[in-house]
């Protein structure tokens, strides 16, 4: 238990001002703002926006800046604003298949309807650290100019919703089907994590789960500890509409657009008595561009999968309530750093009991 230390209002308050200090920094360089945070440094708004389980871009800045770039701070930050806001509407199912796509590869298919587009990527840039990374970009080059006589080219047509790349592989009965959609699952932002968890629920989770800790679990089932073979099937990056229904209305009318990443992963299954061998899915969706955190989700998606499909549940990947209590940065935040806290108490009926053990060796020797 905790006791009062008297004497610690001051302490503390001047702990605030030192704080204020050093993140303010030098007074004579400029004070960053929350707009060039949110433009300049979009994967971490965009990761404070998935961990903080909140898509508001300039909110995620300000937590950034008043966290010095402790993302993980930012997130608890962001979560703790969310709490005080009312929930005013449940919005309708985002549609991924009509994302307007600015990045959509797969790693199975070298040729797909629509074609692989990179998007803004760092996939194929040299790990070198450039002094001038923050330039201005190179210019693209301008289209050639028609010959003389004839018409300008026409401008394309806007392009189209994507083909999925699962469906091509479901057209052959290669992987699992899709199946029925499932029953609307317990909100994570309003009740406690229960299990058993369903898979909407693990989901859940996994989408506002912290980054690294999902990236260590997907890595260890690709390296033996989990039943994992798997390919990116499609991995796409862009925007989708956000609508709601007004009980005025009484139909759905577009908001809003958010960035989301969406990652679909194909892994094999040997099969089983009942089921022939075939293709099975994993999944990953969060927002903002944050390819890693996708695939990562993806894996583990599928590795908690274990169960269900009959394998052999055996490493920490494929254990869902291991990865479901464990996954949430700020509840594990919260509990490590609370060690920095007072515990006097505690240490002292510690130091009493080790005492306690070391006097009665002393007597059982002295005996002997």
């Amino acid at each position: 238990m905790y006791v009062a230390v008297k004497g610690g209002e001051q302490a503390i308050d001047a702990a605030h001002r030192w704080m204020a200090e050093e993140r303010r920094g030098d007074p004579a360089l400029p004070e960053i703002t929350p707009a060039q945070i949110s433009e300049q440094l979009g994967r971490a708004v965009d990761r404070v926006m998935a961990e903080g389980a909140l898509y508001d871009r300039a909110l995620a800045a300000r937590a950034i800046r008043q966290a010095q770039g402790d993302l993980i701070e930012a997130a608890f930050l962001l979560r703790a604003y969310r709490a005080t806001l009312p929930r005013l509407v449940d919005s309708e199912p985002v549609d991924t298949g009509a994302m307007r796509a600015k990045r959509r590869i797969s790693a199975v298919f070298k040729d797909l309807p629509g074609g692989q587009r990179l998007g803004p990527t760092m996939d194929y840039t040299h790990r070198l650290l450039d002094p001038d990374a923050t330039g201005p970009a190179a210019p693209e080059p301008a289209p050639p100019e028609p010959p003389p006589g004839e018409p300008a080219p026409a401008e394309p047509p806007p392009p189209a919703a994507l083909p999925r790349v699962m469906a091509m592989l479901g057209a052959d009965a290669l992987i699992e089907p899709d199946g029925d959609p499932a029953p609307a699952a317990a909100d994570l932002t309003t009740a406690p994590l229960g299990f058993p968890a369903p898979r909407p629920l693990r989901l859940q989770a996994l989408a506002r789960g912290d980054e690294g800790f999902l990236l260590a679990l997907g890595y260890s089932t690709q390296r033996g500890y989990g039943n994992n073979h798997p390919f990116v099937g499609e991995l796409r990056v862009g925007e989708v509409a956000v609508s709601l229904v007004p009980p005025e209305l009484g139909f759905a009318i577009e908001i809003g657009e958010i960035t989301l990443t969406e990652c679909e992963m194909v892994n094999q299954f040997a099969g089983s008595r009942n089921v022939p061998a075939q293709f099975t899915r994993g999944y990953g969706l969060c927002f903002g561009h944050a390819d890693r955190k996708a695939i990562a989700m993806a894996l583990v998606d599928r590795a908690m999968r274990a169960g269900e499909l009959g394998e052999d549940v055996t490493a920490p990947a494929q254990q869902v309530e291991f990865v479901l209590s464990h996954c949430d940065n700020i509840e594990a935040t919260g509990f490590v750093e609370h060690l920095k806290l007072p515990h006097h108490v505690d240490f002292q009926s510690e130091l009493e009991t080790i005492r306690a053990l070391r006097a009665a060796a002393g007597d059982d020797d002295a005996t002997l």
